[in-house]
């Protein structure tokens, strides 16, 4: 599916007029669109190659953005009210749908989103083969090594973590390993009716929907795995099951949030990823005139 393909799937779960407005775009806008911005009050915007700019159209009602739900849904909110209780709905093609809105709160937990203010459609593309430059390095001996991807948000971690893990799972240019996924928010493998939405590759096993630390430990009792790979490592309880999983013998395999070494050095939840040795290779990124540059460094 081409990427101007994946903007046409992506945008049958708006509501009518505001699909019509995002068809309106260039086929060479479609390709480059990264995300469609629905506020309230506001003109639906796109965000193409890093830039939000609006599509011209009359201000988005509520009342859309709650279509947009229904259509999401197939009509069966309740459904995917765990989904939508965190903040995002996934759907077909693995695209995500970001929501804010009014919190429901029980016990001190979001029960609900009410009274939708805004939405955030994420085009979801597969960049295959987005690993080729880093891929060699990143094995010596033909095996990966733990590896720690680095880079602010937007400037793809996640879409580089995904290459990676079906690289690796697929022996392509590597050797062949087991891959246990914990995809806490979906947007790795974006699960739908139980299936990978995106290619993660045959040897892997996803869990998602938990968070990462109990995901993690999920995987490495249940699925036996040679890597274990986790996006974006927020809390001290992610640090503490990669440490345990490092004990274990397994390849660790995580992104995060940071701008480079120095910031790594600076935090003190990601120093600690440092002094307990628990990465082989850091990678950075970049863009530069609209391409990802890579950076290896090795930390041990």
């Amino acid at each position: 599916m081409t990427a101007a393909d994946s903007f046409v799937q992506a945008v049958q779960v708006l509501p009518l007029r505001l699909r019509g407005e995002a068809l309106s775009l260039l086929e060479g806008d479609r390709a480059r669109t990264e995300e469609l911005r629905l506020r309230a009050g506001w003109p639906m915007t796109a965000l193409i190659a890093g830039a939000e700019r609006p599509l011209g159209g009359p201000p988005v009602e509520g009342e859309e953005l709650d279509q947009l739900v229904e259509i999401a849904s197939r009509a069966s909110r309740h459904a995917v009210l765990d989904q939508i209780r965190r903040g995002y709905l996934t759907i077909e093609g693995g695209h995500r749908i970001g929501l804010c809105g009014t919190a429901v709160m029980r016990e001190g937990e979001i029960h609900a989103l009410r009274a939708l203010s805004s939405a955030d459609l994420r085009i979801a593309r597969q960049v295959e083969g987005a690993c080729a430059p880093v891929l060699d390095g990143l094995c010596p001996g033909g095996r990966l090594a733990d590896t720690l991807i680095l880079a602010p948000p937007g400037l793809g971690k996640t879409t580089l973590l995904r290459d990676l893990i079906r690289a690796v799972s697929e022996g392509e240019g590597c050797l062949p390993l087991r891959v246990a996924l914990a995809d806490e928010r979906g947007e790795v493998a974006a699960m739908y009716g139980g299936r990978p939405q995106l290619a993660v590759g045959r040897r892997t096993d996803v869990v998602e929907g938990c968070p990462k630390a109990q995901g993690l430990m999920l995987l490495l009792r249940g699925m036996g795995p040679q890597v274990l790979a986790v996006d974006e490592i927020t809390a001290p309880e992610d640090v503490r099951a990669l440490t345990a999983a490092a004990g274990c013998g397994v390849t660790l395999l995580a992104t995060a949030h940071g701008e480079g070494r120095a910031d790594l050095e600076r935090r003190p939840l990601y120093r600690s990823l440092l002094e307990e040795g628990l990465f082989r290779f850091l990678v950075g990124i970049r863009r530069d005139r609209g391409r990802y540059c890579y950076n290896v460094e090795e930390l041990r």
